[in-house]
């Protein structure tokens, strides 16, 4: 071995570098004088290039033509300690280029202004150094790479490269391209800032990357595509601007300990047919889904973290597969899991707390089956809708904010050892015609009813534990069933069963204890009850009532009083409320206006809060408009919405007329009046024709005693009581100002427009779905003909016209289908043109 020294100016055997190399043999050492080197360097042998010792800075800056500034073509090649620069002016060439079935070690060296391109050799023919070899081998160790263009590293076709504690910085391009066969072992690399891809592998490439960071790439931070492999080991992926770690075609991704933080799309992906592994990994704010699976991918993932991304955290679509298995989700704005299309995921000891949506969700035909999982707060706990069959076992769901599972699709849903508790709406709700089996279940601490069974659906229920709910322990609709075995309800503020007419449910050694009451059942319900008990005391079956030809009887179940319904449930929301009104046929006027009182409202509690002077507010209305425009109905809606602002304890109507507050004799009225305005007190007085406290051209008479009972009432109770008053536009007006007490209280008229003709016909068929009947297409545009034909006089009923129509086109109906013999279930809930009136 021979050394070689260069330096300008005569400190060295030779005044360039490329001198040297040509004068060099096989296992030369050339060591280079501080200094600045314009000059191409063409290593072809094995020699190398080193940069002398406390020498000062070695810089090689290449000659504009294309080619490399350093060339390796030897066997084994070394450049170290020096700065390498691409040639000036020239985006298209390397910086570093090494040849096929070469060999370059970069150590302690600085390149920039291009990337090193390392080529496998394909052609293993004759030639010195390279005899034999086909494989290209690259060893970077503790060396910086900055300001690459297209690429900072660029390994194809058959190569061996290994980086160990090295930088990749500021690349207009990718970070690092392996393509064919080639293969890159990179030990704490730190990969930042790239315009494009931080990894970028192809064909079957393989990438091992170790202790590393990848920070601010202007696309994926990884991105597998064919038959790739990438093992990512305590990698840390930060800012990507696209996925974390994206796996196309059939390539194959497998991170141990690795950190995904604040992608800009996805956390990790995988499509097509790839594979993605991940174990103890954390994918943190991501701008899409933590983990998309699609296509026939598949990912199997073990104890890793989904925390804050701004959609699912678990995304699955097409045939995708996913295993999770001790897995946590976190603060989700989306689903937690949400499994679609012919998706599959499996949920093992997974944890999923504060998502926007559902912490598990399956639609269309998506299978999901979880084992010993934990669903906190968030909105709903899980949501099974899927066509294929899905199952939950040994899981809990808590604190959520809307149901805890709902159960809505085809497919057999199986709930086995779930618990649900203190979720702000009901615990489990089965949903139309959904199939479902629930067993060794629990059911407690929930602000809605326990179980809720829709219409069709016939559940099979085993072994279920319903305790202290705030409404029903089991809710059973109409044309619902089910069969309900070795089930205890308890401590229920409703009754314990509620079932609504047409129900048929069976229970079976079914045990009632300590609920408000046993049973509300109404009336054409037909439950079967065998050897239950109330209160440790057996069911006592009374005597059937009379049936009609062809039906069931009614069984009569022996129980306590009914509770009172008729106050608004204390869990109900300013949004349900508004959201009933809004589901309210026309009224859009009407609409507009409670809207901006209740924005009025939220205001000056708001500024009370803040210590403000209040506006003035007057909560107390006048409802003016002709019969049947929804007057009532808005009433009773206005009082649950002051309720569910604060702003009255109760929120129920009471709905009175003259008759109820007027007396007959001297002294009478005002008992009256009073005992109106307390039974009302926490919720609304709604005093319907109320013009009639003041009759014209009578001086005499005890409505105008009512009316001044009213305003004191009013008065001493006015943070306790609303009061409405309503009738016809001319005549509410004349009643305000009959008296001054009046004129000053109620400030704001609400107007109650008639219907159109298209809003009667709306609820002529809203009342046809409530009673299971259909209009024909040909009897909706008669209808609405008729309404439009239909005089506005005194007699119009508005609404209440509607559903006199209604009931008429019923009878004509049935008189129609007792002349047809036996009619078909298709034309016993057809409603036709010849069941309309003649007239109106």
């Amino acid at each position: 071995m021979t050394t070689r020294y260069v330096g300008p100016k005569g400190r060295g055997s030779f005044r360039r570098i490329s001198e040297a190399l040509r004068a060099a043999g096989p296992g030369d050492v050339i060591v280079v004088a501080g200094g600045e080197y314009a000059e191409q360097l063409r290593l072809d042998r094995s020699v190398a290039v080193v940069a002398e010792p406390g020498g000062g800075q070695v810089t090689v800056t290449g000659i504009p033509g294309g080619e490399p500034t350093v060339v390796a073509e030897g066997l084994e090649c070394t450049v170290r300690g020096l700065t390498i620069k691409a040639p000036a002016d020239d985006a298209g060439a390397p910086a570093v280029g090494v040849a096929g079935g070469a060999g370059l070690v970069i150590e302690d060296c600085t390149i920039a202004g291009g990337r090193i391109h390392a080529r496998g050799n394909e052609n293993t023919g004759q030639g010195s150094d390279l005899a034999g070899y086909g494989v290209t081998t690259l060893m970077i160790r503790g060396s910086r790479l900055e300001q690459g263009r297209l690429a900072a590293i660029h390994l194809s076709g058959r190569v061996q490269a290994k980086i160990e504690d090295s930088v990749i910085d500021t690349v207009d391009g990718i970070g690092v391209v392996l393509s064919g066969p080639a293969f890159l072992d990179a030990s704490r690399l730190r990969l930042n800032q790239t315009s494009g891809y931080g990894f970028r592998l192809r064909g079957s490439s393989r990438l091992v990357s170790t202790d590393g960071t990848i920070r601010q790439t202007g696309m994926a931070g990884v991105l597998l595509e064919d038959g790739s492999t990438a093992t990512l080991t305590d990698v840390r992926i930060e800012k990507a601007g696209g996925p974390g770690v994206h796996a196309t075609g059939s390539a194959r991704s497998e991170l141990t300990d690795c950190r995904v933080r604040d992608a800009r799309a996805s956390g990790l992906v995988a499509q097509d047919s790839a594979e993605l592994i991940a174990t103890d990994c954390a994918v943190t704010d991501a701008g899409a889904n933590g983990l998309l699976v699609s296509d026939s991918a598949t990912a199997t993932v073990t104890a890793t973290r989904f925390d804050r991304p701004a959609y699912s955290a678990v995304h699955l679509t097409g045939t995708a597969n996913a295993k999770l298995t001790d897995c946590h989700v976190r603060e989700g704005v989306e689903h937690g899991v949400h499994v679609t299309a012919s998706a599959r995921v499996e949920l093992i000891r997974c944890g999923i707390q504060d998502v926007g949506l559902t912490g598990l969700s399956a639609v269309d035909a998506g299978y999901a089956d979880a084992e010993d999982c934990r669903f906190v707060g968030g909105g709903t706990g899980i949501r099974l809708e899927s066509t294929t069959a899905t199952n939950v076992r040994t899981t809990s769901v808590t604190g959520t904010v809307g149901t805890g599972v709902e159960l809505a699709g085809a497919g057999l849903a199986t709930l086995q050892a779930v618990r649900v508790s203190g979720t702000k709406a009901a615990g489990i709700v089965v949903g139309t015609g959904a199939a479902a089996t629930i067993d060794a279940s629990t059911i407690e601490n929930c602000a809605g009813s326990g179980l809720v069974i829709w219409s069709e659906a016939t559940p099979t229920v085993t072994g279920l534990r319903v305790s202290t709910v705030a409404k029903n322990g089991i809710y059973v609709a109409e044309k619902a069933g089910g069969t309900y075995t070795d089930c205890d309800v308890t401590g229920t503020k409703y009754p314990a069963l509620h079932l609504a007419k047409t129900a048929a449910p069976t229970f079976k050694h079914l045990r009632i204890r300590d609920c408000s009451e046993a049973i509300g059942q109404e009336d054409g319900a037909v439950p079967v009850f065998e050897d239950c008990t109330i209160d440790g005391v057996s069911m006592v079956r009374e005597k059937p009532v009379a049936a009609t030809a062809g039906a069931a009887s009614t069984p009569e179940v022996h129980v306590p009083g009914a509770l009172d319904e008729s106050m608004p449930p204390d869990d109900e929301t300013l949004e349900d409320v508004l959201a009933e009104l809004e589901e309210q046929v026309g009224l859009d006027r009407v609409k507009r206006d409670v809207q901006s009182m209740v924005k009025l409202m939220q205001t000056v509690r708001m500024r009370e809060e803040a210590g403000l002077p209040a506006p003035p507010l007057s909560r107390h209305l006048v409802f003016a408009g002709n019969p049947g425009t929804g007057k009532t109905t808005v009433a009773r809606l206005y009082g649950r919405i002051l309720k569910a602002l604060g702003l009255l304890r109760k929120g129920h109507l009471v709905e009175v007329d003259r008759t109820a507050l007027v007396g007959e004799y001297v002294g009478h009225t005002g008992p009256k009046t009073q005992a109106a305005v307390t039974q009302a007190l926490g919720g609304v007085l709604f005093i319907d024709e109320a013009y009639s406290l003041a009759p014209i051209g009578i001086g005499n008479d005890f409505g105008a005693e009512a009316i001044a009972t009213l305003v004191k009432l009013m008065e001493d109770h006015r943070n306790d009581l609303v009061v409405i008053v309503a009738g016809y536009v001319n005549d509410m007006s004349r009643f305000i100002g009959s008296n001054p007490g009046l004129s000053s209280r109620f400030t704001r008229t609400l107007q109650f427009e008639d219907y159109t003709a298209a809003e009667l016909v709306a609820i002529v068929e809203h009342q046809a779905r409530g009673h299971q009947y259909e209009l024909t297409p040909d009897a909706r545009t008669a209808l609405n003909t008729l309404f439009e034909q239909q005089p506005r006089g005194d007699g119009f009923g508005n609404g209440r016209s509607a559903r006199q129509i209604f009931q008429a086109m019923t009878e004509r109906q049935a008189h129609r289908m007792s002349e047809l013999g036996t009619p078909t279930p298709a034309q016993l809930v057809s409603l036709e043109v010849p069941d309309l009136p003649e007239s109106l």
